[in-house]
């Protein structure tokens, strides 16, 4: 991540956290993150990992979407890329990503909150996704939905995969 969206990042992270009247010590501890990692993080400096900003989006109570809404670079480590495309502003809150995975990439992501729901459409490239234990196959052209508030995971095979994620949150589960 660039320069000026880390600062955006943290500007951003360190506005919600303060909103919501939490200590950096209270939202670290319930981000399961160093406190000097979240200070450093609110001053732009650092690398967040994809799992560190989920993290503590769920802590914040907010969607992802929410949490990295004033960046406009793709998010990326160990071969994921995700840029937030749009987010709806309806009952239920809806994320929609861009998203790319290198080839040979296995990414296991964390439980979302509760309700939360992945639609995935692939567009090129071969990939597994869905549930731990329950994943499916998909072909460009294929979509699924699974439940994401449980661990999940992404595998490509020696193609990179190019996909749209749709992210639906519970109603009970983050609010805008």
């Amino acid at each position: 991540m660039d320069e000026h969206s880390l600062v955006t990042l943290g500007q951003h992270l360190q506005a919600l956290r303060k909103a919501q009247d939490l200590s950096l010590s209270q939202l670290a501890n319930a981000a399961g993150i160093a406190k000097s990692n979240l200070c450093r993080l609110e001053q732009g400096n650092g690398n967040p990992t994809l799992d560190t900003i989920w993290r503590l989006a769920v802590q914040l109570n907010v969607p992802f979407g929410t949490l990295v809404a004033p960046i406009s670079v793709p998010l990326g480590e160990d071969g994921v890329q995700v840029q937030l495309i749009d987010q709806g502003k309806g009952a239920s809150q809806v994320d929609a990503y861009w998203m790319r995975c290198a080839p040979h990439t296995l990414r296991h992501a964390e439980a979302h909150t509760p309700g939360t729901q992945e639609t995935l459409t692939l567009i090129s490239g071969y990939l597994e996704a869905g549930p731990e234990g329950a994943t499916l196959s998909l072909a460009p052209g294929d979509s699924v939905t699974f439940p994401a508030d449980q661990p999940h995971l992404y595998r490509t095979q020696a193609a990179e995969a190019t996909l749209l994620l749709t992210v639906t949150y519970g109603l009970e589960g983050t609010r805008s």
